[in-house]
This record gives C-alpha cells, structure tokens and sequence, in this order.
C-alpha cells in the first residue's frame, strides 16, 4: 500500500497538468528503509512526448547522487498518462527498474478529473496497490 500525503499527491497532479499534453515524470524521494515518500522532486521528460516519458541520463545521475548522500531512495516514481487511463503500459513495465518503488501515474485525459493509481513493478510484472492519502 501506498502511504502519501495530500499535498504530495497535488504536486503530481499539477505538475502532470502543467506538462499536458506531454507526460510529466518525476520523483519522490524519502529516507532508506522507511518506505515513505517526503521529497518531490518534479523531472524533464527529455522525450517531450505525450505517448513516452524518459528521464534525462544526467539528470538521473545526479538524482541519483543527491539521494545517495542524503540516505534517500526513489520511494515513488511516477509519470502521467494524457490520453489513456493510468495503467502501465507495456513499455513502463519494461523500463521500471525499481522494484522497490511505487510507481505512480495520473491520467490527465480528462481536464476536469484525474486518476491517481499506484503499482508495483517487478521483473515487468504488474500488481497494483491501495493508495492512502493522508491530509
């Protein structure tokens, strides 16, 4: 089960509106072992495509030392969806490459509504999860 804040959930969404009709991408970091997202850590889609989100290498890599010397890990990753629901596509499943994380995504088909889901990715395998927002 995904345990995350409200105001978490909010950033996801208005920054997966802000990017439509390209898929935003992103990060919430949170301390090693404590599966608990706390940091928001909005990304570039270097693909610009509202059908494909890639992370910049560079970018990543220097996530990816940030986390390292702050004790964090990627505790969600998350992506939005502009035209179909939020579900990982074949290719998402492909790519997640944290098996430990949460990996989000928000459908912003809809401009009115948005769909918040959370899964588990492992081995391209996919099972999805409760999602509790706490206020």
């Amino acid at each position: 089960m995904l345990r995350i804040r409200r105001e978490l959930v909010d950033e996801i969404v208005a920054h997966a509106r802000r990017d439509h009709p390209d898929e935003a991408c992103g990060v919430i970091a949170g301390p090693e072992g404590s599966d608990s997202p706390e940091r928001f850590i909005p990304m570039l889609n270097a693909a610009r495509s509202p059908t494909f989100y890639e992370f910049d290498s560079g970018d990543l890599l220097k996530l990816y030392r940030e986390m390292d010397a702050n004790g964090e890990v990627p505790v969600v990753i998350y992506h939005s969806h502009t035209a179909t629901e939020a579900y990982p596509s074949r290719t998402d499943a492909n790519i997640a490459a944290e098996p430990g994380a949460h990996y989000v995504l928000v459908s912003t088909r809809d401009p009115e509504v948005h769909e918040f889901r959370s899964y588990r990715i492992v081995d391209a395998e996919i099972t999805e999860e409760p999602v509790e927002i706490i206020d």
